[in-house]
């Protein structure tokens, strides 16, 4: 049961667990700045085989959350299990093979003259930048497989500098799934993209997605209309907690999303892809 609280209105959403297979647990998860709590407490539970996004306003916590979930930074309070590992009790530089990472904290660290198939390659041994690691023939073609997969291969043997923002984008889901992860994160990926680029891009995730064998995965986004097809769940954060959580069709409504932005949205569904407007 998961419980939203958002004025003066209390709502309960039930669901039943995709699967029994638990990917990452979070409880009673709080980060303090100074005197200032800016996320939790969160209790949050992800199971595999499960979709999720995470919608909610500036400063709604997403960021923070998600920096947990990709070990970057640790929780003041509460414990973080990924992957049956506990955060403060695992080899960090390990866990992070097993966790794709796709969005702007990664971005940033990506040198801009490292050839784009390297950017992909390196994701092997968790780091950017190549150096003198080895990598076999198998890495070489999973690396290729996985740029063909988002269209992006025949930018391989280009400098990363020299993408633009769309094929930034695809390759660096393309990295994030070169170690066959077992949780893919993705913070906002289609942002700064046009309307193509994002539906092209969208498109090849959902595809992706729908392979039996593909990854739990976390995607945070401030546009309904950037949630992928085959997204199973979600997650509503307003003011550093946890408003709403549970399937789609539950939580993505223009009730929970009006009480969450604090304007009245009408929200609808059409083929599986979302969209929103003011009401007025």
């Amino acid at each position: 049961m998961a419980h939203i609280g958002l004025g003066e209105s209390i709502y309960a959403v039930s669901f039943c667990s995709m699967s029994s297979a638990t990917v990452l647990e979070l409880t009673d998860v709080s980060v303090r700045r100074e005197e200032k709590t800016i996320l939790g407490p969160i209790n949050f539970t992800i199971n595999s085989g499960q979709r999720w996004v995470i919608l909610g306003p500036n400063g709604a916590g997403k960021s923070t959350l998600l920096q947990i979930l990709a070990t970057r930074i640790f929780p003041t309070s509460g414990s973080v299990k990924i992957l049956d590992k506990t955060m403060g009790h695992v080899d960090l530089f390990e866990l992070r093979t097993r966790i794709g990472m796709c969005g702007a904290i990664l971005a940033e660290e990506i040198p801009g003259d490292e050839r784009v198939k390297d950017v992909v390659l390196t994701a092997a041994y968790a780091i950017v930048g190549r150096w003198n690691e080895d990598y076999d023939l198998w890495d070489e073609s999973r690396a290729i497989a996985l740029l063909t997969t988002f269209g992006v291969r025949e930018l391989g043997e280009r400098t990363y500098s020299t993408l633009s923002e769309g094929e930034r984008k695809r390759v660096q889901i393309a990295r994030a799934l070169m170690t066959d992860p077992e949780l893919l994160l993705l913070d906002e990926p289609a942002a700064g993209l046009d309307v193509g680029g994002r539906e092209d891009l969208l498109r090849r995730f959902a595809n992706f997605s729908n392979d039996p064998g593909a990854p739990a995965t976390v995607l945070v986004t401030h546009h309904i209309e950037e949630i992928p097809i085959g997204t199973t769940h979600a997650l509503l954060m307003k003011d550093g907690a946890i408003a709403v959580s549970g399937p789609c069709e539950m939580v993505i409504t223009s009730e929970h999303i009006s009480a969450i932005f604090e304007t009245p949205i009408e929200v609808s569904c059409l083929s599986g892809r979302y969209s929103a407007r003011a009401q007025f």
